[in-house]
């Protein structure tokens, strides 16, 4: 059977599917920010953005609901 998108990869934009993945590797804001090719205050931005749509306090929260969802 084909897999049903989860409704959560629904909310989030292509960047922040790719956050919350390397977000799930524990990676860190600078790792993210070398891996994408962007700043880390932009990083840090889109986390913030992240966390309030998945309702997460912090990367680990964030990284967890990522995983229970089965998003990678």
């Amino acid at each position: 059977p084909e897999a049903v998108p989860h409704p959560l990869a629904d909310r989030l934009t292509a960047r922040e599917m790719q956050m919350l993945k390397r977000l799930t590797e524990g990676k860190s804001n600078k790792e993210i920010a070398r891996d994408l090719a962007i700043s880390e205050p932009t990083v840090k931005l889109h986390l913030k953005t992240l966390y309030r749509k998945l309702d997460a306090n912090n990367r680990t929260q964030a990284a967890m609901i990522a995983q229970e969802a089965k998003l990678f």
